[in-house]
């Protein structure tokens, strides 16, 4: 099976002098919660609040280190209307309600509300 990887703020990070947590990686968190066998398929990897985030920088450049950011492996089936994205032949999604919608396409999840 391939796996992809996804990139997640881990939760209880410090900024702005306080402990807080990312809205779409919780809102990803519970997708995942509800349907434990996407989880059990992927990769997950926790990245810092502080940039460059070097394991993402590394493989999709500086302008793609948006959590979290769900990149696909070159096995992994591509929908329309999901907002793929390609850089240096990597295809990523950026964005919380993008991944939800790509897994409903992909394994027959609910697709988010308002997508």
């Amino acid at each position: 099976m391939t796996t992809d990887t996804l990139f997640l703020l881990a939760p209880g990070f410090t900024d702005h002098d306080r402990r807080e947590y990312c809205p779409e990686c919780a809102e990803i968190w519970g997708l995942l919660s509800w349907f434990p066998a996407i989880k059990e398929s992927l990769e997950i990897v926790y990245v810092p609040i502080e940039k460059p985030r070097a394991a993402m920088s590394d493989l999709l450049g500086d302008k793609n280190q948006n959590a979290p950011m769900l990149v696909l492996h070159e096995a992994s089936p591509e929908f329309e209307n999901c907002g793929i994205m390609q850089y240096r032949g990597h295809h990523f999604i950026n964005n919380a309600r993008d991944i939800g919608k790509y897994y409903a396409a992909r394994y027959g999840t609910p697709y988010p509300r308002g997508s």
